[in-house]
């Protein structure tokens, strides 16, 4: 076995930081979600991709991938969602072992109402730290460690993330 190439003291500062930043950043949202909103990181992510889809539904594979949730993650969680009443799964026509995952308009409701302060909470930890160059740059490098990162299997998985 090769040895690892081991990360440098500079490497090491810059991988902590990248970890306590994303850490902070998730973590501030989500508090803000929960409190405001009743409403988690996850369960928010849902609700934006459903609603950015044609007809405001997904399969619920497409809807995985787009959110990096395992199959049984997602499952568990638009059960959740649904009994909450702010999805519905729908039968998918073309293939009978598949199904939709739609926003329902208590779902789409909640969004709405959840938007505004979900982009003033990034606003305040992380685009007010930064100029708008820096946070340009932020984006293209981290697009760049995304698509790096991606393997052959991973392209419509990957490649739905970078979509707004």
């Amino acid at each position: 076995m090769d040895e690892p190439r081991w990360l440098t003291t500079d490497e090491q500062v810059s991988w902590r930081a990248w970890l306590t930043a994303g850490a902070l950043v998730s973590e501030r949202t989500e508090q803000e979600m929960k409190r405001v909103h009743d409403l988690t990181m996850p369960e928010y992510e849902v609700l934006v991709r459903l609603s950015e889809a044609p007809e405001r539904r997904l399969r619920m594979t497409a809807l995985a991938g787009r959110t990096l949730a395992s199959k049984s993650r997602l499952s568990h969680q638009i059960s959740r969602m649904e009994s909450a009443g702010l999805v519905a799964r729908v039968d998918c026509p073309e293939d009978r072992r598949g199904a939709y995952a739609e926003l329902t308009e208590l779902g789409w409701n909640r969004l709405v109402a959840a938007a505004p302060s979900h982009i003033a909470s990034v606003r305040r930890t992380l685009l007010d730290a930064l100029t708008a160059e820096e946070f340009a740059l932020l984006g293209s490098l981290c697009t760049k460690v995304v698509t790096h990162s991606q393997d052959r299997h991973d392209n419509e998985r990957v490649s739905g993330l970078l979509r707004h």
